[in-house]
């Protein structure tokens, strides 16, 4: 469960903004056999059908079906996500991460008083790259950076950057610990404590 602190100039503090899910799950690594998922998997998914996706344009839609089938395929050698499938994939973590643009834009704008298109972004912890890649790729003029620990995950994080084409991406390998950085958002699944947020972010989300 995630929970978004925001650091509000003015607010002495934190304030919650809101609650999201981020599920990023793990696998039993399998002989890696690579293979082409078909696209027509991705018609039948529901998030074909929520408000945001169809607000995507062609070149968006392709980047995250390629995304998806590295995902997949990758996750056959390593621990990436329990999902195994392209309908899930795209429902359990594609829809849910399209899911926090809203909240993230209307909260940034009411509370932060500055335009939602130039949001610097950091993922904490974020796996395969869920939700960051995902954001990235529907909110272009965002930055970016995918923090992770592990080096194999990080390998994973640059190959499905450079798939995608994404310029806005940047793949730092560390801990939240020990990043230190001036960003406006962060998104984290679990941080080891203890962890000075209000002196390192502007806003995270536990």
């Amino acid at each position: 469960m995630l929970v978004w602190r925001g650091k509000v100039p003015g607010v002495s503090s934190p304030l919650s903004l809101g609650t999201f899910v981020k599920q990023v799950t793990t696998s039993i690594p399998t002989r890696f056999r690579p293979h082409r998922i078909a696209t027509k998997t991705l018609t039948t998914t529901k998030v074909l059908n929520s408000s945001y996706f169809e607000t995507l344009n062609p070149l968006q839609k392709q980047q995250i079906s390629l995304y998806v089938d590295a995902l997949l395929q990758w996750n056959q050698k390593m621990n990436l996500t329990a999902v195994t499938k392209a309908d899930e994939v795209m429902e359990r973590h594609v829809g849910d991460s399209l899911a926090m643009i809203p909240p993230i834009q209307s909260s940034y704008i009411a509370h932060c008083d500055s335009s939602c298109n130039d949001i610097s972004l950091v993922d904490v912890g974020s796996g395969p790259g869920l939700p960051g890649l995902i954001l990235a790729i529907a909110c272009p003029s965002w930055k970016i950076t995918l923090l992770e620990s592990m080096n194999k995950r990080c390998i994973f994080l640059e190959h499905a950057v450079s798939l995608t084409g994404l310029s806005n991406v940047q793949v730092v390998r560390g801990r939240a610990e020990v990043f230190c950085s001036s960003l406006s958002l962060s998104l984290s699944l679990s941080l080891s404590p203890p962890f000075p947020v209000t002196q390192k972010f502007d806003c995270v989300v536990l």
